[in-house]
């Protein structure tokens, strides 16, 4: 059997694109592993991790054709598992429960999170610094470990971790306050 490592991204999706079994399963071999660690950060079980990636990579096949090679292509099918992971949860949940950003042994925070929605984290996400937001962004939603993040940005492991201690601070902030707000808006 072929190892994927073996084709350049530009081969596996033009042999995807020509709908050519061969590369489309080169493909998933090459990226599954990197996907499911992304979304085993989430899933509750492998089960439903190995439903949300499948359904990921079926839509990665769908749209491979419109991939213009601007960024990586890893960049943009973490992106379209991740949607797909996103969809799942808001689908089978009220809530969203994805981002870690509560302490455990806080109620009042946890409530917070639980009135929280997709759109509304990613807003609360926006208002984080854009160095703390990215490292908070490549962990916690892409998956990326802090040596990955490291290298992916040149800085070093440490400070992957102080923003990431940053964005978990701040983020807890922001949810008091939206909380706070909401709750006091609501009569």
């Amino acid at each position: 059997m072929s190892k994927p490592e073996k084709y350049t991204d530009e081969e596996l999706v033009r042999g995807c694109v020509d709908n050519d079994r061969f590369y489309q399963e080169m493909l998933y071999r090459r990226y599954f592993p990197r996907m499911m660690r992304m979304c085993m950060r989430y899933a509750k079980d492998e089960d439903t991790a190995m439903e949300i990636i499948n359904i990921g990579f079926l839509r990665v096949f769908k749209k491979l054709h419109t991939f213009a090679f601007t960024g990586s292509l890893e960049g943009w099918i973490r992106k379209l598992v991740f949607h797909s992971l996103s969809d799942y949860f808001r689908k089978n949940s009220k809530s969203i429960h994805l981002l870690d950003v509560e302490d455990r042994d806080a109620p009042q925070r946890a409530e917070a999170l639980d009135n929280l929605y997709w759109e509304d984290i990613i807003r609360l996400v926006d208002h984080l610094p854009e160095a703390t937001r990215r490292v908070f962004w490549l962990y916690a939603v892409e998956g990326y470990t802090h040596p990955e993040i490291s290298e992916k940005i040149g800085i070093s492991v440490g400070t992957s971790k102080w923003h990431l201690a940053m964005a978990r601070q701040k983020l807890r902030e922001l949810i008091k306050n939206y909380y706070y707000n909401a709750k006091n808006h609501a009569g």
